[in-house]
């Protein structure tokens, strides 16, 4: 094939000289460009897609966590009811464990990890050994410091509650049924539950200071005498 006098010149490339002159060359060169762009299409969209689909999923988290926290924050004040709500769940719990009489070692770890809370529960947020500063009032001359709780009440249920769901999902696992003696876990158990409270109270006793609240005095302030309105010869 011949080509015209513009490829005469030699400082021209040949192939640009065929991209010149030769139709069928460049309807080639089209076709493969617009393949490519086709291409790069699609793999762009495929790519939103994903963007669209993770921050969709990300907004549903979200709004899921955010409405969850709003219903604990509308039960803290509720606390007779919550409890009741826990009392509910450990009878759920006992009655699994009851009918299935297994998991006897997720029910251990269930009640080591229930005295842990159970003691920072009665702990102060300071211990009084560890303390430079000020610390608990041992004399009714001293300025008085409410007692403030190194777990919380609300803090303390929602770790109880959380851990009971927990520990009854799990007993539906074959692997978490481990056989094994319960009557020596429930010895150890109780073993440990009475070295820690003896501690616990000791330091109570040391340190005078009482983690509830029953039975404390409550001051309301004076109550305004009342007037009789026809001694007082008003109409």
């Amino acid at each position: 094939m011949s080509y015209p006098t513009v490829c005469d010149n030699r400082h021209l490339d040949l192939s640009l000289c065929i991209f010149l002159v030769d139709p069928s060359y460049r309807e080639g060169e089209n076709e493969i460009n617009r393949k490519m762009n086709v291409a790069g299409g699609i793999g762009g969209g495929g790519g939103g897609d994903t963007d669209l689909k993770s921050s969709s999923l990300s907004q549903w988290t979200f709004t899921v966590s955010r409405r969850y926290q709003h219903l604990l924050d509308k039960s803290t004040p509720h606390v007779l009811h919550r409890w009741i709500g826990f009392a509910v769940v450990l009878l759920i719990y006992a009655l699994r464990v009851y009918f299935v009489q297994g998991f006897y070692i997720i029910t251990y770890g269930l009640g080591i990890y229930i005295l842990q809370l159970f003691l920072a529960f009665l702990s102060p947020q300071v211990d009084p050994e560890l303390e430079d500063g000020p610390s608990l009032p041992t004399r009714g001359s001293e300025e008085f410091r409410p007692f403030v709780r190194r777990l919380p009440e609300f803090k303390f249920w929602y770790s109880l509650t959380k851990a009971f769901c927990i520990a009854f999902t799990l007993t539906f696992f074959s692997m978490f049924d481990v056989p094994v003696f319960w009557p020596i876990l429930l010895f150890y158990w109780f073993i440990l539950f009475i070295s820690t409270m003896k501690r616990q109270i000791m330091h109570m006793i040391k340190y005078r200071y009482v983690p509830f609240s029953f039975g404390k005095q409550r001051y309301t302030g004076k109550k305004a005498p009342m007037v009789n309105d026809e001694a007082s010869g008003r109409p």
